[in-house]
């Protein structure tokens, strides 16, 4: 069939349309995963509206501050971020859990183990085991990753459902300048109540040995207490960020630029 002059223009015009609709369908999609891989990953999580902002460093009266390297400065979280050195990763092929010392241990003396310490620290109710003034048996709280309440109580299975995070993981903070320290510092780092938070245990399990740029609380609200509080362990024990990690940590904190950095009780730095 023989096409008219108008008919073949309106043929291409509609052609052209059709043409224009899928490159901009394309550069929709290509805009939408872009976005999602920078930082979509992390608002696409529907939080709870009213979960926890902060969580507690210390306990007055029975827990004690661990020395760290050097002293956490009081201020701002977004300025004490530009302190720290930038650039990229060591090598993990040699990441050793045992080179951070045994698992909770009693850093700070009081007589009880670090894990412990934190689940007395964090929960309310809390219940121990018979005998015990230290080993907890149960308690529940508002957990700060997920902005839920959920319970604790001691057992083969059931204790897994609360878990003691490294705010700063140790395997983050072996590839950023852990391995120069001594085998007391990262001791005292793995036990640092600053660097401790009891959480959801798949919320741990998803976290893993994430930085700042891969993963981020589901629990918006709880982000900028995270942030700075990774901020100081790492100026606390003079550990390093990558260029991806401060850029995270710079946009959580643009929505919070009055937050401060997490200042444990003064104590003594470890040599």
């Amino acid at each position: 069939m023989t096409l008219t002059w108008a008919e073949f223009r309106r043929a291409r015009r509609r052609s052209r349309l059709a043409w224009a609709i899928l490159a901009t369908g394309v550069s929709v999609v290509i805009g939408g995963l872009a976005w999602f891989f920078a930082v979509g990953q992390f608002a696409a999580v529907g939080p709870p509206a009213n979960g926890p902002r902060e969580a507690p460093v210390l306990a007055q009266g029975w827990m004690k501050a661990v020395p760290s390297v050097r002293a956490v400065p009081p201020g701002a979280a977004a300025a004490l971020l530009d302190t720290l050195t930038v650039k990229g990763r060591a090598a993990m092929g040699n990441y050793d859990r045992a080179a951070f010392g045994q698992a909770w241990l009693d850093v700070d003396r009081n007589g009880c183990d670090t894990r412990n310490d934190i689940l007395r620290r964090d929960l309310a109710d809390v219940a121990f085991t018979e005998a015990s003034s230290c080993r907890v048996a149960g308690g529940s709280f508002e957990e700060p990753y997920t902005g839920r309440k959920i319970s604790f109580r001691r057992g083969a299975d059931s204790s897994k459902a609360v878990q003691i995070d490294h705010v700063v993981a140790l395997g983050d903070a072996w590839q950023k300048g852990a391995q120069q320290l001594t085998a007391e510092q990262r001791q005292h780092l793995a036990n640092d109540p600053l660097n401790l938070i009891a959480v959801d245990g798949p919320a741990n399990q998803d976290k893993s040995a994430s930085d700042a740029a891969t993963w981020l609380p589901p629990n918006k609200n709880f982000r900028c207490h995270y942030v700075a509080r990774q901020i100081s362990v790492k100026a606390a024990y003079r550990l390093w960020v990558t260029p991806a990690e401060k850029d995270a940590m710079k946009r959580v904190l643009g929505s919070c630029p009055q937050q401060q950095t997490i200042v444990p009780h003064r104590v003594q730095a470890v040599r």
